[in-house]
């Protein structure tokens, strides 16, 4: 049974023999003696990361064509890496499995009845794709992973103080975003620079999680100060979106951090502490939590509303939208219409209720089933538990080598867990502004592999932070 685990999970893919043996694999670096004489590639890792951090510097701020102008500079960026590497590039688990998926989406965009607008998709996720690619080569590197994390975090500061101030003094409601029947039917929702409270809801559970993961990663007081206004402001910037599917979201992420944070220092702690340290914090914040249930009514309605079922105006229209997508499936079950939001418009106007018009799913995972069909569903959802998977076992590792780096991995898989969740009721990370976290996020935790057995992954900034 582990071995047949161990199969479905990669965990021993023998990656390295086929990278030897694979004839596309030899393309890889064959310009590396151009790129030895060259004065700027010497710099070619920092320059990456500028790359990278740009984008998720600007992404808040700007339109979506130049976020894929930035994409285009990085796709670039990689493929003159890739052809001038003088070192095999490291291929992981999640790379094997994001490979597969660029597979299947590329089959249902040449099967799909709409292929232009197909086209149109497969080279928005191609570009999304090689970001991945490139961040997980370059975040292996301790210091220009903090490089870039920080940007992300630092314009996650800004996009969640200016919701916080948006909630104290007021802004236009840009939509109909609460029920008009409802109590809080005039009540504000932050949306801040994102234009969407549940949009600005998915881009701060990353964030959330990173920021708390640079409270212990960080040195010296000034640096984890700004780390805990970080993961407060964030928070109550999440909260004022009023957004539930980010708020149940954020229970997840709440509950995989404390259960990974104590798997990392569980052997550290006295024996009365491993055994009764869980039950009593998880019973401290269901007490919290229930108090504030009882005593926040906006919080109590938000809740209550996600059980109304069509009395509500928000699940009435998912479930509108839902029935239509369930249909399109039905026309095309295996490949589905073909990835995109382009295709996506063209096709759901045939099946849809004239009430309700849509822009996506309102379900990730339905979006994929109508993407890329039951096979491309099933390759995403084998991505996400073989990251999960990768990220444990590296974190473990990392654990008994006392690397603090594991920090970052573990917030990394709690926000894969959550962004996961959210995506059950929602395709806001389909969004550039979320979709380039989300492959972040899969970034870092395929930066780690202890396969690798160099210095740079697995012992750099080797502080030991645990207690001996």
């Amino acid at each position: 049974m582990k071995s047949a685990w161990s199969t479905l999970m990669l965990s021993k893919p023998r990656l390295n023999q086929w990278q030897k043996g694979s004839y596309l694999h030899r393309f890889s670096g064959w310009l590396s003696g151009w790129r030895q004489g060259s004065w700027l590639f010497q710099w070619s890792e920092a320059i990456a990361a500028g790359l990278i951090s740009l984008v998720f510097l600007l992404a808040p701020y700007v339109s979506t064509t130049l976020i894929g102008v930035l994409l285009i500079a990085v796709a670039a960026f990689w493929l003159l890496v890739s052809i001038t590497a003088p070192r095999r590039t490291v291929i992981t688990p999640v790379h094997v499995l994001v490979f597969f998926y660029w597979c299947i989406a590329t089959v249902a965009t040449a099967f799909s009845p709409v292929k232009s607008a197909a086209l149109t998709g497969w080279v928005n996720l191609t570009l999304y794709l090689i970001l991945f690619a490139l961040a997980a080569q370059i975040l292996r590197s301790p210091k220009l992973c903090n490089w870039i994390i920080t940007s992300y975090l630092l314009t996650a500061l800004i996009v969640s103080a200016y919701g916080v101030r948006q909630e104290f003094f007021g802004v236009e409601q840009l939509a109909t975003w609460n029920d008009p029947n409802s109590a809080l039917a005039n009540d504000t929702r932050v949306y801040s620079y994102l234009g969407n409270p549940n949009l600005l809801g998915g881009y701060l559970l990353p964030a959330i999680a990173l920021s708390l993961a640079v409270v212990f990663v960080w040195q010296g007081w000034v640096q984890k100060t700004l780390a805990v206004i970080m993961t407060g402001v964030n928070s109550a910037c999440l909260y004022f979106t009023d957004s539930r599917g980010a708020w149940l979201a954020m229970a997840v992420l709440v509950g995989v951090l404390l259960l990974l944070f104590y798997a990392w220092w569980r052997e550290y702690l006295p024996r009365f502490w491993q055994v009764w340290l869980l039950p009593l914090v998880f019973g401290s914040l269901a007490g919290l939590l229930l108090m504030a249930f009882i005593s926040l009514e906006p919080l109590r309605i938000r809740l209550m509303s996600i059980f109304a079922g069509r009395e509500d105006s928000s699940n009435n229209f998912r479930i509108n939208v839902w029935e239509a997508c369930f249909k399109i499936v039905k026309d095309y079950p295996l490949i589905g219409i073909g990835p995109g939001n382009d295709a996506f418009n063209q096709i759901y106007p045939r099946y849809m209720n004239p009430r309700y018009p849509a822009l996506s799913a309102y379900s990730v995972y339905l979006e994929h089933i109508v993407e890329m069909g039951y096979l491309g569903f099933s390759c995403f959802l084998w991505l996400i538990i073989v990251t999960i998977n990768h990220g444990v076992r590296q974190l473990n590792y990392l654990r008994q080598s006392k690397n603090k780096r594991g920090i970052y991995l573990l917030a990394a898989i709690a926000a894969t867990a959550s962004l996961a969740f959210h995506g059950l009721v929602d395709t806001v990370w389909y969004r550039p502004q979320i979709n380039v976290v989300w492959w972040l996020i899969l970034a870092i935790i395929a930066s780690f592999y202890d396969d690798l057995g160099t210095e740079e992954n697995n012992l750099g900034d080797r502080s030991n932070f645990i207690p001996e």
